[in-house]
C-alpha cells in the first residue's frame, strides 16, 4: 500500500491509495450500488409518462383511462343537471314576471333602478294599494298558470297580512321649518283570508287611512302555491313550489316618491300527492343509476392519486436517507417539491366534489333536496377543476409544456405584482364610492365601483361612464373627470402594461432554458448516473474550505448551488 501524504495551510490529511479502493480515512463512504440502481430505476419509473411507463414494464395507464372516463361523464352530468337547473331558474324568473304584472298597477315590464314601481300622489298610492289587494283576492280567475293560495297544516288559507309602519307621535310644518317627531316607531297588521273579501274595504276604513308625513313603509305578504309541469317534457317529475311574496311601499325617504318593491323567494319541495303516466319515473332510474356510476369513478380516481401520493413520499423519503447516508445533507427545496405532485391534489379536491355534488343531485332527483344552487355549485366547480387537471397530460409534451412551466415560474412575481396594484385598486374604488357614489349609479356600492373600474381596464363603458356623469355641481364633475382619467391613464398604460411584461418576461426565460438547459439539482444528476455530487463532510475542516468566503455556513448543507436570489433568476425543475 503506498502512502501519499499532502500537506495544507491548516492541517495535513493522509489519502491511502491501493488496487481496489480508494477512501478517505477519516468519515469512509461506502456506496451500495444495487441500492443505488434500484432506488434510480424507481424514481425513473415514477416521473415517466403513462405511455413511458406502458412501453418499460407493459403496466396500463389506468389512472389516465379513469381520467378520461372521469371527465365524460362528470361533463355529461354537468350538461343534464344543467339543463334541468335552466327550466327551474327560468320557471321562477317567469313567475315572478307574472307576479309583478298581475298584482302591481302600472308595471310597465321593466324596474326602475332596484324597485318596480313609483308613485308620486296620495291617490296613486291608495288606488295602487287597493288594486293590489284586489289582484290577491281574484287569483284564481286572472291567473294562466298552475297557481293557488298556500294551505297551513290544519288546511286554512295562509292569510293575506298587510302592515304598516309608521313614526308614533309626529307633527311637522315645513312652512314654519317645525317638526315633532318621535323616533319610536310602531307596526299595525291586519290579516285577510283572500278568499272571502267581498267587503275587506268597508269594513278595515279606518285601516287604510294613512298619514303620509307619519308613515314608514307599507307590506302586503302572501303565500302561493304552484307546480313546475315543464319538467315533464324532459321526462322528469315536476315539483312544487311555495312562493312567499312581499309587497312593499317604501316610503322612508319621505321625498314625495313612494317606490313599490316585490319580492318573492320560491322554495321547491316533492308534491305530497301525485300520479304521472308514462316514462318520467323510469327515466329518473336511469339517471340515478348513472350518478351512482359518476360516484364509483370518481372513488377510483380518488384512491388511485392518494396512492399515488403516498408512493411519491416514500420514495422521497428514500432518496433522502440515501442522501444524507452517502452524502450527508439534505435534499434541497426544489428537490422535494417534484415529489409533490400539485396536480394529484387537485384531482382529489375535484373527485370529492364531484362525489358531493353528485350526492346531492340523486337526492334532489329522488325528490329528496330542492337545494339546485348549491348542487349547481359543487358539480361546476367539480368540472372545472377536472378539466383543468387535462394540462396535467399536455404537459408531457414538450410544446405544451412552455405554457405550463411559464404559469408556475410567473406566479409568485404575479401575485406579488398584484398586491402591490391592489393597494391602488382599493384607494380609488373607496375614493370613487364616497365622492361619486351620489351621483352615479356605477358608483352606489363599493362593489358595483370595483366592477365598473374592472370594466374600465378592460375598456369597456369608458364613454358611457363619463356622458352619465351631469353637470350638477362642479366640482364633483371636475373631480369625476381627474379622478376617471387618472385611472385609466395608470392602470392601463402602466399597470396592465407590467403585468404583461411580467409574464413575458418569464416565457423568454422558459425558451431560453428550453433552449440551453435548465438548472440541474441533485435529483436530475442521480436520475441522469451523474455520480459527481461533491462530498461534505461537516466535521472536517475541508467542508469549511469548501465553502465560499461570502457565503453562510449554512449554505453547505444546501444542495443547490444557488445564485442570491434575484425574479430575474428562476430555477424550475
Amino acid at each position: 500500500m503506498n502512502v501519499v501524504s499532502v500537506l495544507f495551510p491548516a492541517r495535513p490529511i493522509t489519502y491511502l491509495h491501493s488496487e481496489k479502493q480508494f477512501k478517505l480515512r477519516k468519515n469512509p463512504l461506502t456506496l451500495d450500488v444495487r441500492t443505488e440502481e434500484i432506488l434510480r430505476d424507481d424514481l425513473k419509473y415514477y416521473f415517466m409518462s403513462p405511455c413511458e411507463k406502458y412501453r418499460a414494464r407493459g403496466q396500463k395507464p389506468w389512472k389516465l383511462g379513469v381520467q378520461i372516463l372521469k371527465i365524460i361523464m362528470i361533463t355529461t352530468q354537468l350538461v343534464l343537471f344543467g339543463l334541468n337547473n335552466q327550466l327551474v331558474v327560468s320557471y321562477k324568473e317567469e313567475n315572478l314576471m307574472a307576479f309583478k304584472n298581475l298584482f302591481l298597477k302600472g308595471y310597465s315590464g321593466t324596474d326602475e333602478d332596484d324597485f318596480s314601481v313609483s308613485m308620486y300622489s296620495q291617490e296613486s298610492v291608495y288606488d295602487s294599494l287597493f288594486y293590489t289587494i284586489d289582484q290577491l283576492s281574484r287569483l284564481r280567475e286572472l291567473t294562466v298558470g298552475p297557481v293557488s293560495y298556500a294551505e297551513q297544516a290544519d288546511g286554512t288559507v295562509v292569510p293575506l297580512v298587510i302592515c304598516k309602519e309608521y313614526y308614533r307621535i309626529g307633527e311637522m310644518q315645513p312652512s314654519d321649518e317645525y317638526y315633532d317627531i318621535d323616533s319610536q316607531t310602531e307596526t299595525v297588521c291586519l290579516s285577510l283570508d283572500p278568499r272571502h273579501m267581498a267587503t275587506w274595504k268597508t269594513d278595515n276604513a279606518s285601516f287604510f287611512k294613512l298619514d303620509f308625513y307619519r308613515l314608514i313603509d307599507i307590506e302586503i305578504s302572501f303565500q302561493l302555491k304552484g307546480i313546475n309541469l315543464q319538467t315533464v317534457r324532459s321526462r322528469e317529475m315536476p315539483d312544487c313550489y311555495t312562493f312567499s311574496g312581499v309587497i312593499t311601499f317604501d316610503n322612508k325617504c319621505h321625498s314625495g316618491k313612494v317606490k313599490i318593491y316585490l319580492d318573492i323567494d320560491a322554495q321547491s319541495n316533492a308534491c305530497k300527492n301525485w300520479r304521472i303516466s308514462g316514462t318520467a319515473q323510469k327515466n329518473t332510474h336511469y339517471l340515478l343509476v348513472f350518478d351512482g356510476f359518476v360516484i364509483v369513478v370518481c372513488l377510483t380516481s380518488a384512491v388511485l392519486c392518494t396512492r399515488s401520493i403516498v408512493l411519491a413520499v416514500r420514495l422521497l423519503q428514500r432518496f433522502s436517507k440515501f442522501i444524507r447516508e452517502n452524502y450527508n445533507r439534505d435534499v434541497c427545496e426544489d428537490d422535494k417539491q417534484e415529489f409533490l405532485n400539485g396536480w394529484y391534489v387537485l384531482v382529489i379536491i375535484s373527485d370529492i366534489l364531484a362525489i358531493v355534488g353528485s350526492i346531492l343531485k340523486m337526492e334532489i332527483q329522488a325528490k329528496s333536496l330542492t337545494s339546485y344552487d348549491v348542487c349547481s355549485l359543487f358539480l361546476g366547480t367539480s368540472t372545472l377543476m377536472v378539466w383543468v387537471g387535462v394540462i396535467r397530460y399536455l404537459g408531457y409534451f414538450q410544446k405544451y409544456n412552455v405554457l405550463i412551466l411559464t404559469m408556475r415560474a410567473a406566479f409568485p412575481k404575479v401575485l406579488r405584482f398584484c398586491c402591490c396594484a391592489g393597494m391602488i385598486y382599493l384607494g380609488y374604488t373607496f375614493c370613487g364610492w364616497i365622492v361619486l357614489g351620489p351621483y352615479h349609479e356605477k358608483f352606489e356600492g363599493l362593489s358595483r365601483v370595483a366592477e365598473c373600474l374592472f370594466s374600465l381596464v378592460n375598456g369597456d363603458d369608458m364613454f358611457t361612464t363619463f356622458a352619465q356623469f351631469e353637470e350638477k355641481t362642479t366640482l364633483v364633475w371636475v373631480f369625476s373627470r381627474v379622478y376617471l382619467y387618472s385611472f385609466i391613464s395608470l392602470f392601463i398604460y402602466m399597470v396592465l402594461s407590467l403585468f404583461i411584461a411580467l409574464i413575458t418576461d418569464s416565457y423568454e426565460t422558459i425558451k431560453n432554458y428550453q433552449k440551453n438547459g435548465f438548472p440541474t439539482t441533485d435529483l436530475q444528476k442521480f436520475l441522469k448516473e451523474q455520480k459527481d455530487f461533491p462530498r461534505v463532510d461537516p466535521d472536517t475542516d475541508a467542508a469549511a474550505e469548501q465553502r465560499a468566503p461570502s457565503q453562510p455556513a449554512l449554505s453547505g448543507l444546501c444542495c443547490c448551488r444557488r445564485v442570491p436570489k434575484d425574479d430575474t433568476v428562476i430555477l424550475i425543475s
